[in-house]
């Protein structure tokens, strides 16, 4: 076969009669090329040897192992199991039929063989395998490309918050680490909460996955707070403290201009940000702001938010106080529970404090 003709489609006859063998690849072998096999192990060997067979046909009566028994370890085979097999056979009873092509035979046929009726099937099967296998392919090909594109739209997201994220970073350069240190600490706590019953039904894998990429803009709107205010290193007055509170509204209403852009107004994957910027400054007793939210009505994503926030300014310096200890900090966070915080964030706090304080230390400033 030179390069320009087509490739042969292969089949195997599997036989335990040489008569039959003979008699098959002398009809096959004009137009195919055959292999033979006359026992059900030295088939099976064969159907992994490349170049694999397209169709089989399958003699159903043989000692040892019969064709009912190979057709079945064929169809096991993730490598093997579509590949078309047709029955051949003397039985002619319609059970023997229906059970061979119950194990996933294509065809059944009976002896003594009509050459042109093999032929026919055998034409015809194959047809059938290679649109079968265009169409595996191109599912195939599908499916590689859905996950190349969601990839691509997963690293956009990425790249788009955290660009974001380092853009509120600059406004406030005394925070350092703070952005980091506070998505991991989100991420631990709602890993810790999954299985809780308040919050299974919200806490899943892929909310998980949105609230860390959402919790770096969480002080987003502080990009809107004039610097004589946010960068003050003393004490705000009143009128300043409430321009400050600002940033809550500032960062929700920016993130949510652009999610209405990103997905034609539908939730997207700044949404847990949007929830998270607002909200994150409400607390549990309802004395928070920008609106006074109390208990649940606080979205999850802002409750989680909330005492990594606050914990993390605890233990950080600033140029108006010193770093605060864990245990000090761990202490205001409980005295906070059902108050400031959510009381069973403040119990998830409590049970994985070690993994809060291996982030500080990785991420320390």
């Amino acid at each position: 076969m030179t390069d320009a003709e087509p490739r042969r489609p292969v089949v195997l006859v599997v036989d335990d009669t040489p008569d039959n063998l003979v008699l098959m690849a002398s009809l096959l072998k004009d137009t195919y090329k055959v292999k033979v096999a006359s026992g059900g192990e030295k088939a099976l060997r064969i159907a992994q040897t490349v170049p694999m067979p397209d169709l089989i046909l399958l003699d159903i009566m043989m000692p040892d192992m019969d064709g009912h028994a190979v057709c079945r370890r064929l169809k096991a085979d993730p490598a093997t199991r579509d590949i078309p097999v047709v029955f051949l056979t003397a039985l002619s009873d319609q059970s023997d039929e229906q059970a061979g092509l119950e194990l996933g035979a294509v065809d059944y046929i009976t002896k003594p063989i009509s050459a042109p009726i093999l032929l026919a099937r055998v034409r015809n099967h194959l047809r059938l395998k290679e649109a079968a296998d265009f169409l595996r392919d191109k599912a195939a090909f599908l499916e590689t490309e859905v996950k190349r594109r969601t990839a691509d739209v997963q690293s956009i997201q990425d790249v788009t918050i955290m660009a974001l994220a380092s853009l509120a970073e600059t406004r406030d350069n005394e925070t350092g680490n703070h952005i980091r240190r506070t998505q991991h600490y989100v991420r631990a706590l709602a890993v810790e909460l999954q299985g809780h019953p308040r919050f299974s039904g919200t806490l899943t894998d892929a909310a998980i996955d949105l609230l860390y990429k959402s919790a770096p803009l969480h002080d987003i709107g502080k990009v809107g707070i004039p610097d004589a205010i946010l960068l003050k290193p003393g004490k705000l007055t009143p009128e300043e403290w409430e321009i400050m509170k600002t940033h809550a509204a500032l960062g929700r209403d920016s993130l949510m201009r652009a999610e209405g852009q990103l997905a034609g107004g539908t939730p997207s994957f700044l949404h847990f940000a949007c929830e998270i910027a607002e909200a994150h400054h409400e607390k549990w007793d309802g004395s928070g702001y920008p609106k006074g939210l109390k208990g649940d009505d606080i979205p999850v994503s802002a409750r989680l938010m909330a005492l990594a926030d606050v914990y993390d300014a605890l233990i950080s310096k600033r140029v108006y106080k010193a770093p605060m200890p864990h245990a000090q900090a761990a202490a205001i966070i409980v005295e906070g529970r059902g108050q400031h915080f959510d009381p069973d964030v403040v119990d998830a706090f409590l049970r994985i404090e070690g993994r809060f304080l291996d982030i500080a230390a990785q991420y320390a400033e």
